[in-house]
């Protein structure tokens, strides 16, 4: 049985946070608004409760073998925490959690943007990983 390990983030956006899992290739994103237990890859129900759940069977599809769920939970902060477990981390690691942040810091500044009146005008990559959005006033 794998152990979890929760990872602070500042993601509080479930609705940006589903797209980015979707774009990332998980197409079926589960979301609860009360906490589900999460599931080993034997089918056992963890003691690990999340609010949006990646299945096990999605995580298969990018792991090429069995998985257990991996979830994101809402803390008392408001910012949700990635729960995943030591098995799952050599395809879900610290990389793969850095590019999902990425893509969500990116959609929450659009969303913020055009809330504000703002236009998106262009995106450039810094070569350290980093980025910056352009938008004029509409």
């Amino acid at each position: 049985m794998s152990a979890y390990t929760e990872q602070q983030t500042q993601i509080t956006d479930a609705d940006i946070l589903k797209e980015c899992l979707k774009e990332k290739g998980y197409p079926n994103v589960e979301h609860n608004e009360d906490a589900k237990q999460l599931v080993g890859y034997h089918g056992d129900k963890r003691q690990q409760t999340a609010e949006i759940i990646l299945r096990r069977s999605e995580v298969n599809k990018h792991s090429g073998g069995v998985s257990n769920d991996i979830g994101f939970k809402r803390d008392a902060n408001g910012c949700f925490s990635a729960i995943i477990s030591d098995y799952d981390k050599h395809k879900h690691d610290a990389k793969w959690l850095a590019e999902l942040k990425k893509s969500y810091a990116d959609k929450k500044i659009r969303k913020q943007a055009k809330v504000a009146g703002l236009t998106f005008v262009k995106r450039v990559e810094g070569k350290d990983g980093s980025f910056k959005l352009q938008f004029v006033k509409a």
